[in-house]
């Protein structure tokens, strides 16, 4: 049995690299903070008063990296790491940040709208919300739970093991719920957090999401490489190039995601784990499969049954919303870990066995009266494993 350093390297690992540097930053800020005696949050929090009247507008984004106390920044990285984690996997690393700095802006407008309506209104001036300082991360997460509940598809949610409760109240719930149980909590900023993750829920947002176009450029420019080739690295390929996250139907199962389950269950499975387990069981609340540049294909076996929705969902918005898209951001990310072995052995160069077995899988799927456009888009978006592809062929001509 590995030791407990190998099982926490492994965990760590396992992390991608946007929810991982998060983590880290804001992890770091706290202890840089706590060592050198600094508390004056009120220079750095989200102050709506000193936003208008001062226009600083960094406040937006230094409030969420800063914690007031120790509980308040490790439950937030506890939070962040199992949903941020799924969440980037689907999205890739590069449109997760984008969504974080997106949410964050629009859960910041949404805050000083509500801070100027209740201050100014006719009937009853309340200026104790423009003059609230808050600091952490929770508001984004909040936003986040909304955005993996819509996408879990699921009919109800556990909330700390305790009771159920529907699905499309959860997020609610969890307000209530720390609102009564913990003192000093930012309501309206858990509430405009709600508010942003329902607004690019519902494609609100669409218009500030870029295609896939516009990611898979970045991911290819020269000095994001370095970046590109880490492991940790997830690529947007294969994604939903409309860039909102997609929503399909399920069956009508309890899934555990944030704070629910059993809560020693949910704070174990953060906990450093082996990382045969975490990656062998794929989670169907997250179909689809994660990619990296440069890295090989792992020996996982998906959930076909989970995944096919999802993945004729990708196929459809590809081939119908940006067909000129498909050929730009899959490039060179055809196949690689299948032909190491034969490469090694042959001398031949990888890129070349790539194109040849591609090629030789396309042109077994077009034998079988598919469309080369679709069988190429499927074997992208199944990474190159014939069986899901005809899966994701026969879906969408059903």
């Amino acid at each position: 049995m590995a030791g407990l350093p190998t099982r926490f390297h492994q965990w760590w690992e396992g992390i991608p690299l946007v929810t991982s540097s998060v983590l880290i930053g804001c992890s770091t800020i706290y202890l840089v903070c706590l060592l050198a005696g600094y508390d004056s949050f009120v220079e750095i929090c989200f102050l709506p008063s000193a936003i208008m009247s001062k226009f600083q507008v960094y406040r937006i984004f230094t409030s969420i990296l800063f914690h007031s106390s120790l509980l308040h920044v490790m439950f937030n990285m506890l939070a962040l790491v199992p949903l941020g984690s799924d969440l980037e996997r689907i999205m890739g690393s590069i449109r997760m940040l984008h969504m974080i700095i997106l949410l964050a802006t629009s859960s910041a407008l949404f805050h000083i709208l509500i801070a100027l309506a209740v201050a100014y209104n006719p009937f009853h001036h309340y200026a104790n919300f423009m003059n609230e300082c808050s600091i952490g991360f929770s508001g984004v997460l909040f936003s986040m739970i909304v955005i993996e509940t819509s996408l879990s598809g699921v009919q109800s949610r556990s909330v700390f093991g305790l009771f159920e409760v529907p699905a499309k109240w959860y997020a609610w719930i969890l307000l209530v719920v720390f609102q009564l149980l913990m003192s000093n909590v930012s309501l309206l900023g858990h509430l405009c957090g709600i508010l942003s993750g329902f607004a690019y829920t519902f494609g609100l947002l669409n218009y500030l999401v870029p295609g896939a176009l516009f990611f898979s450029s970045i991911e290819s420019s020269s000095w994001l490489s370095v970046l590109v080739r880490r492991p940790k690295f997830i690529i947007s390929t294969g994604v939903n190039p409309s860039g909102n996250i997609p929503t399909y139907s399920s069956q009508n199962t309890t899934t555990h995601g944030l704070l629910s389950g059993n809560i020693w269950s949910r704070l174990s499975s953060w906990m450093p784990q082996r990382d045969t387990t975490s990656q062998s069981t794929q989670d169907s609340r997250f179909p689809g499969q994660g990619r990296t540049l440069a890295g090989f294909r792992t020996d996982v076996i998906p959930a076909r049954n989970s995944d096919s929705n999802l993945h004729a969902s990708l196929l459809v918005n590809t081939s119908t919303d940006h067909p000129s898209d498909v050929s730009a951001i899959n490039p060179g990310n055809r196949r690689q870990s299948s032909m190491t072995a034969s490469v090694e052995a042959t001398g031949i160069p990888t890129t070349q066995q790539d194109s040849v077995g591609f090629d030789e899988e396309v042109q077994k799927l077009v034998s079988m009266g598919f469309e080369r456009t679709q069988v190429e888009v499927a074997l992208a978006a199944a990474d190159g494993d014939l069986e899901i592809a005809v899966e994701i062929l026969m879906t969408q001509q059903a």
